[in-house]
Parts: structure tokens; C-alpha cells; sequence
């Protein structure tokens, strides 16, 4: 039995502060709209549907209280589709792809969407822990000297690897450039679904392109950045960094959701629904929390080996650019093809809207195998406190 990708969806990015093209919308309803447009291009029966996983790092405030639930009945869903949210920090609805067609692979379900939203406007980061220390007294006992944030840990590889400013900054413009090439031709078209927004006049407008992308952007422009994350009392613990990470060749705050119908071999075949890719292989592993962002080289290891196939096998890789060194460093541990990696435009230009951006790479991969007729996909995630996904695809 093969676990089937039929459809997957995203919304455009928008910028997640105040004023950003989503942050009128609720993050439940921008869900909402996600699960309603998935059903409405697919034709799928809502009532067929077993379960709906969801993935939301900042589950608080309007993203509390399970939020997929609440955009599956926002949705129209029959009320006896059930819901969940999960919380693998950036890979969340990565994983939530996971467990759907683990759950597939398993005879559990038939027909399941993973999902993820995440409004940072909204929901800005930080809101969770309520200004509290939630690692408790025995891991930070583990820790003594303390952990650091993302951006710090950023700076930790781009100093231990040796990736210098204008590698940073260079590939980062090279982000923007491939998106806008993309968006430009009419690739993201067939993965991304327009949203309606009311402005503050009360006049809609129809939002169907990455707020997040500066197609004007280069490396010499990036270069006048200031460093983002600078501190005197780390500088102390951390000779070795000389802070390179700046706004420019980090990923933007963003909002942003996306979806994925996944199904049964058979259950496909019985609907008459023609799937775009399988799954053929998925990892998780647990990394260094200080480093942090490192997991994507063991997970992809891991998959590689449980897959039997090389990286020279596959035809596009997706390694999340939440910060320029994360997908540097995986491109240098695993000599792969620079033209393969984020062939479309990474995070830096796409956005990363945390809960959804698992389930907005594997949309981006299944269509860029689409369009390019490429058998494999692989899709790594780098994941706060030290963790990492990673999936291998196969087009159909």
C-alpha cells in the first residue's frame, strides 16, 4: 500500500507584522480558507475525510485551543471529521505529513489532510511561555551554561563552517532571484490559492503572490544590513562569532498557511482522483540544541539509508532557509547540486510562517517535480530545540 499525495496548496506569504497582507485575518479563518480551497479545486467529499493534522508553533491566543478543529468546522467540515494540532516547532506541519500517511501506510486512515498555519502578526513570536521558563529546573540543570536563541545558534554554524558574509548574503539574493524567476513565469500559480482580504475602507482585494519576495534584491544591497542578533555577553561565551546573521539572509516573519490531501493507493483509484507524488521514506532525529539547526544532516543521513537511494539520485531538494547557513551547511556536507537545492526560492524569499512551512515545502516540491518531470523530491526541516525532519517524494 502506497501513501499518495493527491493535492497540495498554500496561501501567498505575507509579512507577519501589523500592515503585512494577511494580518487582517484570523489565523483560524486564513486555515479556514486553506481547507475550503483544497476541497473545492479537488472535489473531495469533506465527509470521507478521517482526520485533519494540523501543525502551529504559537499556540496561544487566537491560535489556542486546537486551531485546526476550529478551521475544520470554520470549513464546512461534517462534524464528525476530527482534528488535531502538533507542536515539532518549524517542522510541525512537516511532521503532521508524517502522521497522516504513517496513518496511511498503517490501514488507520483512507483519506487525511496535513495542514499548518501561522500568523506572527498575530501571534508574534515569544507570546507562548507567558514570560515564564518552560525547559523546568532538570534541563536546564543539563544546560548550566544555558541555551541560545535561533539567531545565535545561526551565527555558532556560519562560525564553526566558516561561511563567510558574502556567501551568506549571496545566497540569500539568490533565494529572491529564483523566487521572482518563478513567480514571474507562472510556476507558483498551480500551488498557490489566492486570498481574499478586506482592507481598513472595507474594500476586498484578491492577494495571490509572496509579499515576502524583493525581486530587486542583491548580495551588495544585503551587505549594508546590520547583524540581527549581536549581544556583548555572548560575544564573551562565543569568541569565535562575528555576527554575520542579519535580517537579509535570515527568513522573514510571515504569515502563511497550506495544506496537502493525502490518501490511500486504492482509496485514489476508487475516487477517481489522479495522485501527483508518494511518499517514500521519512526520518526524525533529535540534534544538538545548542547548534540547534544542525539535525538536517543526521535526518537526511537517516533517510537516505532507510531509502537506499543517493543524493545524486534525487531531482530537487528542499532544505528550509531559516537561516542562510542551514542550507549551506546541508549543500556542504552532502556535495550536492547548488541548482537543485531550493530551485525555486527558499524561505528567505518564500517566508517562513513556522507552523505551515513543512507543508508549504512539500507543496513547492511536489509541483517543481511536476512541472520538471523529476522523480525525487527530499524535503529536510531544521526544528527548534535541536531536531529535524526529513521526507523523500516520488512524483507519479
Amino acid at each position: 500500500m502506497d501513501a499518495v499525495i493527491v493535492d497540495a496548496i498554500r496561501t501567498p506569504s505575507g509579512k507577519g507584522k501589523p500592515g503585512g497582507q494577511l494580518s487582517g485575518i484570523h489565523p483560524a479563518e486564513l486555515l479556514t480558507r486553506t481547507l475550503r480551497g483544497l476541497v473545492e479545486r479537488t472535489g473531495i467529499d469533506p465527509g470521507e475525510v478521517d482526520d485533519v493534522i494540523g501543525g502551529c508553533v504559537g499556540q496561544a491566543g487566537e491560535q489556542a485551543l486546537n486551531i485546526t478543529r476550529n478551521a475544520v468546522l470554520g470549513a464546512g467540515f461534517p462534524e464528525s471529521v476530527p482534528a488535531t494540532t502538533i507542536d515539532r516547532q518549524c517542522g510541525s506541519s512537516q511532521q503532521a505529513a508524517h502522521f497522516a500517511a504513517q496513518g496511511v501506510l498503517a490501514g488507520t486512515y483512507d483519506v487525511v489532510i496535513a495542514c499548518g498555519v501561522e500568523s506572527m502578526s498575530r501571534v508574534p513570536m515569544g507570546t507562548t511561555p507567558m514570560g515564564t521558563n518552560p525547559r523546568g529546573p532538570s534541563m536546564s540543570a543539563r544546560y548550566p551554561d544555558g541555551l541560545v536563541n535561533q539567531g545565535v545558534s545561526a551565527e555558532l554554524i556560519a562560525a564553526r563552517w566558516k561561511f563567510g558574509r558574502d556567501e551568506l548574503d549571496e545566497f540569500s539574493a539568490r533565494s529572491h532571484a529564483r523566487a521572482a524567476q518563478t513567480a514571474a513565469g507562472g510556476a507558483f500559480d498551480d500551488e498557490i490559492l489566492p486570498v481574499v482580504v478586506t482592507g481598513e475602507d472595507g474594500t476586498e482585494r484578491v492577494v495571490s503572490t509572496d509579499e515576502t519576495v524583493r525581486a530587486s534584491t542583491t548580495a551588495d544591497g544585503l551587505a549594508g544590513l546590520r547583524p540581527s542578533f549581536a549581544d556583548e555577553a555572548l560575544a564573551k561565551r562565543f569568541p569565535e562569532i562575528d555576527w554575520r546573521i542579519t535580517p537579509g539572509n535570515s527568513s522573514p516573519l510571515t504569515d502563511g498557511a497550506s495544506a496537502v490531501l493525502i490518501m490511500s493507493e486504492a482509496k485514489a483509484e476508487a475516487l477517481g482522483a489522479q495522485p501527483k507524488a508518494r511518499f517514500h521514506s521519512f526520518a526524525v532525529t533529535g540534534s544538538d540544541p545548542l547548534l540547534m539547526l544542525t539535525g538536517v544532516v543526521p535526518a537526511t543521513r537517516k533517510l537516505l539509508d532507510r531509502a537506499g537511494v543517493s543524493i545524486d539520485e534525487i531531482d530537487a531538494y528542499e532544505v528550509n532557509e531559516a537561516f542562510a547557513p542551514v542550507p549551506l551547511l546541508w549543500q556542504r556536507e552532502f556535495g550536492a547540486d547548488p541548482a537543485r537545492l531550493n530551485p525555486r526560492g527558499g524561505a528567505i524569499a518564500l517566508g517562513h510562517p513556522l507552523g505551515a512551512s513543512g507543508t508549504r515545502l512539500l507543496t513547492t516540491l511536489v509541483n517543481q517535480l511536476q512541472a520538471t518531470g523529476g522523480r525525487y523530491g527530499l524535503q529536510t526541516m531544521c526544528e527548534g530545540g535541536g531536531m529535524a525532519n526529513a521526507t523523500l517524494v516520488e512524483r507519479l
